[in-house]
């Protein structure tokens, strides 16, 4: 079965200071942080397609997708080159802190031939927001087998969870094949030969200067959550 795996990964790090006197912490630790519900709706995410899985400390999420994967050539339909999947994050943590989405990893397998472009992209943006953060990677033919690729967002491109509001995280995921005129058989998909695909997120945290920040995400949109367990 095809599956694609998005590892969110909460970069949650121990602090220290002298005992005496402790600096303020300026990240949550790893037990206050929380996922608590995911979900979805996209082409390469129709209902009943997603499985989510929450690691025991609360900081990684997996989503397993069944339907994930774009290709042109002859007799498949131009539907077929392009696939995304909308997906929102409802996260739990302390008052007083904010995150963003500062990189990702990419790992999946590639067919294409000279002169075609598949592009994979993820979006980032907080529910009552305007900024978003892009990531994208572009693989370029001819490519034939697995990939890990990584990228991270520019320091002046960072877009922060809102302080004194609730954080709900959307991340848009798009995956296409270019140019549509491509007449060969071409893939991109997100499974390898172990019939695994990892989408790693990295989350930074910082706190608020005295604001009121933290708190749940508000009314899910378009699918029902992910069963988490």
């Amino acid at each position: 079965m095809k599956c694609l795996a998005a590892l969110l990964t909460l970069s949650v790090l121990a602090t220290s200071g002298p005992i005496p006197a402790p600096k303020p912490q300026d990240k949550p630790s790893g037990h206050e942080v929380e996922i608590t519900a995911v979900t979805y709706g996209g082409t390469g995410c129709p209902d009943k397609t997603v499985q989510g899985l929450l690691s025991d400390d609360k900081t990684t999420i997996t989503l397993s997708f069944d339907q994930y994967t774009v290709q042109s050539g002859p007799d498949i339909p131009a539907t077929e080159r392009r696939k995304f999947c909308q997906l929102q994050l409802k996260l739990k943590y302390p008052a007083g802190f904010q995150y963003s989405v500062f990189g990702a990893d990419y790992r999946g397998y590639a067919s294409l031939e000279k002169d075609v472009t598949g592009t994979a992209q993820s979006t980032y943006y907080f529910s009552g927001q305007q900024n978003q953060t892009v990531i994208p990677t572009t693989f370029k033919g001819p490519m034939e087998g697995n990939y890990l690729k990584h990228d991270e967002v520019d320091a002046g491109s960072t877009v922060w969870s809102p302080c004194g509001e609730q954080g709900m995280l959307n991340i848009k995921s798009e995956v296409r094949i270019v140019p549509m005129t491509a007449k060969g058989l071409n893939l991109l998909t997100v499974d390898t030969v172990d019939a695994k695909f990892n989408q790693k997120y990295y989350v930074q945290w910082q706190k608020c200067d005295g604001k009121t920040g933290g708190g749940m995400g508000g009314t899910p949109i378009g699918r029902p959550p992910v069963n988490l367990g």
